[in-house]
């Protein structure tokens, strides 16, 4: 069993707006007790509104920070600069190709240079194109052949990983367990290039709003309608589904006839749903896919959030992210074999993606990553260890 390389990195995101310079996150990074760095492109670095000359003395500056401090910059990954665009699934296709050719292939091409992999959410389906089951096909193919595309720009540039975040809504793909396996698989299967995902740790606790409701729920909820009880109202998908659940309501018709309708026509819109409730575990994500997240995002949730909150003792107390527990479900993933997946990830950078609210002081900041790290030290050395390894320290 090929077990990989575990490591300890800090996303400089908290770094955002209050330390924008390598000269200054980078030390601070270091005082922290991390060795290892995932830098945001939101922190000064956005390859849209950056121009080349300032990204030309910015990795270079980089670089001479990593060497004065003692730190790598393992990875690099996008913020909200791309996050809050349709970006790869943009209704024009050249504004699509745009987003390729004028961040991606730049930031991978630079990247590559300096041996960093990369991660990105950089796709969202306008809610037309989930609206209509055959048309979502097609723009899909064609964000998995520009995912192919990017995968092959990173093979050509030192090979680095290249990881799409898996996310926690139907617009935003990968978002499910099985969804994200056959996103892998269907980008390998193009052109063999290797594409990976970014599991996040508190990303999949809202699934739930997503699930398919069963049969009962759908016509508990046509009842409750009708009597004026209060009930939150059932995911049901498609604007057609919920057309003839209203249709229900209105008819005061809670028969197998119309119960009938709504599932067949849920049935147009599987895309829409969480049909396993696997897919709000966190472990879950991970024995199922963690070999194929060389870039990890990891936060403390009470299962119920995605806070990105620190791993403060406090925050523990209530939270589900436990180091042992994590470990040995990654190394459940290893067990599995699945050929028509990219091949599993060497080394795993469990990257610490802590937000900081702008009414949080620095020293609260400071502090919470501070107690971060030292609960994550319990389990991953400084210099990172096979999995393997790690786990037999705990038994």
């Amino acid at each position: 069993m090929n077990y990989p390389k575990i490591y300890l990195v800090l996303d400089n995101c908290f770094a955002i707006k209050r330390w924008v310079e390598p000269e200054t996150w980078g030390p601070l990074i270091k005082q922290l007790g991390f060795d290892y760095v995932e830098a945001s492109f939101d922190n000064e670095a956005d390859f849209f509104y950056s121009p080349d000359w300032y990204l030309d003395a910015w990795f270079d500056r980089v670089k001479a920070v990593e060497a004065a401090q003692d730190i790598h910059v393992a990875n690099f990954f996008t913020g909200y600069q791309t996050y809050r665009t349709a970006g790869l699934a943009h209704p024009n296709e050249k504004m699509a190709r745009h987003m390729l050719e004028g961040w991606v292939k730049p930031a991978i091409e630079r990247l590559g240079a300096r041996g960093s992999g990369i991660g990105f959410s950089l796709h969202a389906y306008p809610d037309r194109v989930l609206q209509d089951p055959e048309l979502y096909k097609k723009e899909t193919r064609k964000v998995s052949e520009l995912l192919s595309e990017i995968g092959g720009i990173a093979k050509d540039n030192g090979n680095i990983p290249v990881c799409v975040e898996a996310m926690y809504a139907p617009h935003q793909t990968p978002w499910t367990i099985e969804g994200t396996k056959n996103f892998l698989r269907d980008i390998y299967n193009i052109g063999q290039n290797p594409v990976y995902t970014t599991i996040d740790m508190g990303h999949m606790v809202g699934q739930v709003r997503f699930q398919k409701p069963s049969r009962d729920a759908v016509r508990k909820s046509i009842e409750a309608a009708i009597e004026g009880r209060v009930f939150t109202e059932p995911w049901l998908g498609g604007d057609t589904t919920y057309a003839i659940w209203e249709k229900a309501i209105k008819d005061k018709d809670t028969g197998d006839g119309i119960l009938d309708a709504i599932e067949a026509d849920m049935a147009r819109y599987p895309h829409l749903f969480s049909f396993d409730p696997a897919d709000s575990d966190p472990y879950a994500w991970l024995e199922a896919l963690a070999c194929y997240s060389p870039i990890m995002h990891m936060q403390q949730t009470n299962g119920v959030t995605s806070s990105h909150a620190a791993f403060t003792e406090d925050n523990n107390a209530a939270g589900i992210i436990d180091g042992a527990r994590l470990l040995a479900a990654i190394a459940k993933s290893y067990e599995k074999e699945d050929p028509a997946m990219p091949p599993k990830a060497e080394a795993i950078y469990l990257s610490f993606e802590i937000f900081a609210s702008n009414a949080e002081h620095p020293r609260e900041i400071k502090n919470k990553l501070k107690e971060t790290c030292a609960y994550w030290r319990t389990f991953i050395p400084k210099d990172g260890m096979p999995l393997n390894e790690l786990i037999e320290r705990l038994k």
